[in-house]
């Protein structure tokens, strides 16, 4: 019997396998693909994630895969544009943009590292329960044979569509509509930093990554998806080319290396976090629209205060709920600003926010904070101290 089983050795259930065995527990780690293998993601980490990733030794083998560090960010809309980069945690500012094959197995040979025991091309097929309480997982096995495992507690860290979720009737207590769709590529020959365009209608990120490549996307009104997936290449070049024509005319002395990788599934939801015997990570209990890239770093930082919380009251049954009551209030303090600021920035409307940033100009200090909040190095709370609110008010 394993103490902890985690369903699912990606963003958020390889950080939980390792946090756990650090503690020493005996923890069992499925994973229904072989990595390495490469998963629909923007993969970009926020400063909170790379601060989290240099905790736990993992930040250097980024590094050594060749990953180009990110120190400037700009964001242009009609008739403003800023340049600067968020202020540092823990001494670190720069950020990470690296591909999901690269990322994944560091990730998950880290749990490894820990004591973590592994197993790769394993489908979870279902639960085990114990009067009401989940007491292990159902699954099949690389040889195609059906096993089972038992664990004091089994961890849903396996996605938006969680089979955990699924099985124990994990209801979804928050919920909107979705917002866009994103399609996108990975180029070479185009030179750029961290950049972002914003149009009415339209969102246009540019992000460095692996191989010297740069991944470009572009977002779409949801109620576009059906017009723009039967024409996603011309739907993602015109996009582009009225939302930040400068970019278009570098791409278009760039190559397209790769084919176009899309979504209209961007669900917004939080789901009830825990019950007897489960617990859920990740995109299984907070997914929302990607638009600004918090998925990875939102993974990391509950794999982390779950873990925390937990500490050494995993065989206290009433101390474990308490630690589990506390991990699922977690998530309506920071994760819930930042689910609401993705649905803002989805609603693909710039003029309030234009209206602000334009104010900032000419005021570094004030800028760089501003991306710190999207950053998570400053709270909202924060970012509207009195000398901004002087400067708005001035204006």
């Amino acid at each position: 019997m394993y103490d902890v089983i985690v369903i699912g050795a990606r963003c958020a259930g390889s950080p939980t396998a390792m946090l756990f065995a650090q503690q020493g527990y005996r923890v069992l780690l499925l994973e229904k693909a072989r990595f390495p293998q490469d998963t629909l993601s923007s993969h970009y980490i926020h400063q909170q994630g790379v601060a989290l990733l240099n905790r736990w030794g993992l930040l250097d083998k980024l590094r050594d895969a060749g990953c180009p560090p990110i120190t400037h960010e700009s964001y242009e809309a009609p008739g403003v544009r800023i340049d600067g980069f968020s202020l540092p945690i823990d001494g670190l500012r720069m950020t990470y943009a690296p591909r999901r094959f690269v990322l994944d197995p560091i990730l998950a040979a880290g749990a490894v590292a820990a004591g973590v025991e592994f197993r790769e091309s394993c489908a979870v097929n279902d639960l085990m329960f114990e009067d009401g309480r989940v007491v292990g997982v159902r699954y099949t096995t690389p040889g195609g044979t059906e096993a089972t495992e038992r664990a004091r507690l089994v961890v849903g860290a396996d996605g938006m569509r969680s089979l955990v979720a699924r099985k124990v009737g994990a209801p979804k207590v928050i919920e909107h509509p979705r917002m866009t769709c994103t399609y996108y590529s990975y180029w070479s020959g185009v030179p750029a930093h961290f950049e972002l365009y914003e149009q009415p209608g339209r969102w246009v990120a540019v992000i460095p990554t692996n191989d010297d490549l740069k991944l470009i996307m572009t977002y779409f009104p949801q109620a576009d998806y059906n017009e723009v997936r039967r024409a996603v290449e011309p739907a993602y070049l015109e996009a582009v080319r009225t939302t930040a024509p400068e970019l278009h005319e570098r791409m278009s002395a760039g190559t397209r290396v790769e084919q176009m990788y899309g979504t209209g599934h961007q669900e917004n939801f939080f789901r009830k976090a825990y019950g007897p015997g489960w617990v859920l990570v990740g995109d299984a209990v907070n997914h929302k629209d990607s638009i600004t890239a918090r998925g990875i770093t939102e993974a990391f930082v509950q794999a982390q205060t779950l873990t925390t919380k937990i500490g050494e009251r995993l065989h206290d049954e009433a101390a474990l709920k308490a630690a589990l009551r506390r991990y699922e209030n977690s998530l309506g303090d920071e994760a819930l600003n930042h689910y609401q600021g993705a649905l803002n920035v989805a609603e693909l409307k710039p003029e309030g926010r234009t209206e602000m940033l334009r104010k900032l100009v000419g005021h570094q200090e004030h800028i760089d904070r501003y991306f710190s909040t999207l950053s998570g190095a400053c709270s909202i709370d924060d970012f509207y101290n009195d000398e901004l609110l002087a400067l708005l008010d001035q204006s």
